[in-house]
């Protein structure tokens, strides 16, 4: 076969999970710098290409098979801190009873949560979606903080060509938002000698959005997910890109698979569900999300609070979870479509044949993942995400139908 491609898709190296999850002092003065810059923050909160968290450059992935990440997959696991995410969990379910309103949608007869002040009004608090914003984080999630307990929230601003990318510092650091003695957000920062007009960095869930639901929507996926999963004589095995499968057909519903995530990771487990080798929690996650997005460290915590994974003072415990690209994808193999040109003089003969390949090569250049820390942490449970996300779009985009 000559001159092979994949069907729809052009592919660069996957820049990894998105990431801010450091360990920094906290003496803070002026401009606020800690973290390590990557290219990957840049495009996920850019407005090129796709556009927000919901969009990547380089495709990442996910597939069958593999230790990498085994590690840190007990449920109920969690640590110390609060902040703004106290604001961003489900109501009471009791309150839920009254109304079919998901939380979205605000308090009827009051202010919706995409609502409050511009950015530039100042920004202290905000409301349930101006709240989250990207910051910097420890290596277990948990938001860093100033010496008055305000989050530290990375600084954006727009280039040249109208992308927004993030303030760094001479040393390639992250640029935290200043604030004023009032706690809100200044919408400058000054770094050496340029001032930047900045803006903080928006998460965007996308289809993950619907974790805000009513517990009833999730529970009642969680019934059909269970159904199949619990039936008499199945079989339970991980397809290619690393989701659960019964009797070979694939679990691809997203509610279903956020409803096994939010229960595995509350509970450690899948209620009657022996769970095969090479699961991941981390493929239920990314199940759950948008194709053509990306999961990064920020989105994976939000996410754990509005499921209530977290609670309003504590968070999951990442610190035992380990993620190896090379160990999870180096074997792991799909068929898909790809392109055989035959003769390059004649289009005509062209077509697209089903063809083993491997991952690793195909959708990661065979480039590893390289973590930022020494230690386990949710900046490696966002890679694994992450990458089960970017196979699972090669697999289906490139599909033998």
């Amino acid at each position: 076969m000559k001159h092979s491609q994949f069907k729809r898709n052009t592919f660069g190296l996957a820049g990894g999970a998105l990431i801010v999850a450091l360990a920094a002092p906290l003496v803070i003065t002026g401009a606020l710098s800690l973290g390590v810059a990557t290219s990957s923050v840049a495009a996920e909160h850019s407005g090129a290409g796709k556009g927000g968290s919901d969009s990547h450059g380089g495709r990442g992935g996910q597939g069958s098979g593999g230790s990498g990440g085994e590690r840190g997959q007990g449920g109920s696991r969690m640590g110390g801190g609060h902040g703004a995410v106290d604001k961003i969990f489900r109501v009471d379910p009791a309150a839920e009873e009254d109304s079919d309103r998901p939380e979205w949608a605000g308090v009827k007869g009051g202010k919706a949560g995409g609502g409050g002040k511009p950015f530039g009004a100042g920004t202290k608090k905000g409301d349930l979606f101006g709240d989250m914003y990207i910051l910097l984080r420890d290596p277990n999630g948990v938001p860093l903080t100033d010496a008055n307990g305000e989050e530290l929230v990375v600084a954006f601003y727009y280039d040249t060509t109208g992308v927004l990318v993030p303030v760094t510092d001479a040393d390639g650091q992250l640029v935290a938002i200043p604030r004023n003695e009032e706690g809100d957000l200044l919408t400058s920062v000054t770094v050496g000698e340029t001032t930047y007009d900045v803006v903080p960095g928006e998460v965007e869930l996308g289809r993950l959005s619907v974790g805000r639901s009513p517990s009833k929507v999730l529970n009642h996926s969680l019934d059909e997910a269970l159904a199949k999963l619990t039936a008499e004589g199945a079989v339970i095995a991980i397809d290619s890109t690393g989701r659960l499968t019964v009797d070979g057909t694939t679990i691809d519903s997203p509610l279903e698979n956020l409803a096994l995530y939010e229960t595995y990771m509350t509970t450690g487990t899948i209620p009657g569900v022996t769970l095969p080798d090479g699961f991941n929690p981390a493929a239920l996650l990314a199940a759950a999300g948008d194709k053509t997005g990306t999961i990064s460290v920020d989105t994976l915590v939000y996410m754990n609070s509005i499921l209530g994974i977290n609670s309003g003072t504590t968070y999951y415990d990442f610190s035992d979870y380990q993620y190896d690209r090379t160990a999870t994808w180096s074997a792991a193999t799909a068929t898909v479509l790809v392109l055989d040109e035959g003769d390059p003089a004649d289009p005509a003969d062209d077509v697209y044949r089903p063809t083993l390949v491997n991952l690793y090569d195909a959708v990661f250049g065979s480039t590893a993942w390289s973590d930022p820390t020494s230690e386990g942490g949710a900046d490696d449970f966002a890679a694994a995400a992450n990458d089960y996300l970017q196979v699972i779009e090669f697999v289906h985009d490139n599909a033998v139908r």
